[in-house]
């Protein structure tokens, strides 16, 4: 027998009869040590009911109880920006250090008591939207003395803040369009990059790519809302905090709709207490009031003696109607039956668009027109007015910003108790449809309370 044979007579062997290896299932034992193995759970990684993310550090137990700070951790609000000014003559810029790079003037203290000096505000919706985020905007202007807030939002959404003066930058990208082209995606990228935020908040509800875009931006804390479904996977894991709506439409939650939003904003902090929710407040300059009366003065209405009607029915996207609430215009006729009876006050119809002219004019007959398309005059054109009369739109918010009494017209009742809470205290009365259609709601009800302007002309 050669060898090769050999080789294959042992190879038959052990394939015919293989050795009786020894194994620790094979014991006498392991009967007993089974169970003990199927017993093994998954150790439980959950070791607080509510932290900053869970995603990022589950062995996060969070501050330890016993720790002490020192004088330079503990005093209160952030003091003022200690960086010089940029100068405007320099080209380049004056001692304008990314972040991290400032450690003579920015101390460690202000890194870890997680002090804000620059802002970013990501505003998803139209004027509506936007001008329901006025209390949390200058809710961080008080929470944070010296901060600067920017603003990202739609073209829309940007007009608003010619009457915020809380806001240094107004920056017209779309957080909400799905498919942005690729160079104004990066463009804005590398803007916010370049700024060196220290807190990014979004309204808009954030999936894993809108939290890329944000964790992209270098900011150091980015807070978003989420999506309440499975379109939120992975939105935690690049976000410093999350918040999660009821429903997937934001602005359903009328007034108060961004309330976990500024709940987390204004909460407490070390030696300092939880910062009280602002009211709603608009600034007008004096260039856009004088604007304004000229338009008005043409339009054959005196300051103080006519009544702001909005809510026109049209597809014009100027309406600044909410994404809350879509039944929220009335058509032409009803508002000629409401208008029909003012005699101590004028009424004065606000169109969104031109085209809207030639009709009106048809149905009101002699009546004053305004085209308006912007919330500054608007509010400028609310502000020298009675009052309002209006449905859902922009107009409700901008009266009870300026103190004006005011008339809503809402479909619903429930609707009139989200977008105007304590109507009452704001000068507002809320006049809602029985049937839940603006259409069908009772216009001797509205004429009665116009009443309301007469009197407040005649003591005036």
């Amino acid at each position: 027998m050669d060898s090769a044979q050999l080789v294959l007579h042992c190879l038959h062997l052990s394939i015919s009869s293989p050795l009786k290896t020894a194994s620790p299932f094979t014991h006498k034992h392991s009967s007993q040590l089974m169970p003990l193995v199927q017993s093994k759970r998954r150790p439980n990684l959950s070791t607080r009911a509510k932290k900053k993310n869970p995603w990022l550090d589950p062995f996060d137990d969070g501050p330890a109880p016993d720790i002490e700070y020192g004088s330079l951790f503990t005093e209160g609000k952030q003091d003022e920006d200690p960086r010089p000014p940029d100068n405007p003559d320099n080209p380049y810029g004056f001692l304008k250090f990314p972040q991290g790079y400032n450690v003579e003037l920015t101390t460690l203290a202000s890194k870890i008591r997680g002090d804000v000096r620059r802002c970013c505000c990501i505003i998803s919706g139209g004027v509506y939207e936007n001008l329901l985020f006025f209390p949390a905007i200058q809710l961080i202007k008080d929470r944070y003395p010296g901060v600067q807030v920017d603003v990202v939002t739609s073209p829309r959404g940007k007009q608003t803040y010619e009457i915020n003066k809380n806001v240094r930058w107004a920056v017209a990208y779309d957080p909400d369009d799905y498919f942005p082209v690729p160079a104004e995606y990066l463009d804005m990228l590398g803007l916010l990059r370049n700024r060196y935020y220290d807190l990014m908040v979004s309204t808009k509800l954030a999936g894993f790519g809108h939290a890329a875009f944000m964790f992209m931006s270098s900011a150091r804390d980015k807070v978003s809302y989420v999506w309440p479904d499975v379109n939120a996977v992975g939105a935690g894991l690049l976000l410093t905090e999350t918040f999660t709506p009821a429903t997937s439409n934001l602005s359903e939650g009328g007034y108060n709709m961004y309330h976990e939003m500024i709940d987390w904003l204004g909460r407490p902090a070390r030696n300092v207490p939880r910062e009280p929710v602002p009211l709603l407040k608009v600034s007008i300059s004096k260039k856009v009031r004088d604007y304004v009366e000229g338009k008005y003065n043409k339009a054959g209405v005196v300051k103080g003696k006519y009544v702001v009607i909005h809510g026109i029915e049209s597809d014009s996207k100027a309406s600044m109607q909410s994404k809350g609430d879509l039944d929220s215009l009335l058509p032409m006729h009803l508002w000629a039956e409401i208008t029909r009876e003012m005699r101590d006050v004028k009424p004065l119809f606000v169109i969104p668009h031109e085209k809207e002219r030639e009709e009106l004019e048809e149905i009101v007959g002699d009546s004053s027109i305004i085209f308006i398309t912007t919330p500054g005059q608007l509010a400028a054109l609310i502000n020298d007015s009675a009052g309002v009369i209006s449905t859902n739109t922009a107009a409700v918010q901008l009266a009870n910003a300026r103190g004006k009494p005011c008339i809503a017209l809402f479909s619903s009742k429930e609707k009139g108790k989200l977008f105007v809470p304590n109507a009452e205290e704001k000068r507002c009365v809320v006049i809602s449809s029985k049937t839940g259609t603006l259409k069908d709601i009772d216009v001797e009800t509205v004429k009665k309370s116009a009443k309301m302007f007469q009197f407040s002309t005649i003591f005036a």
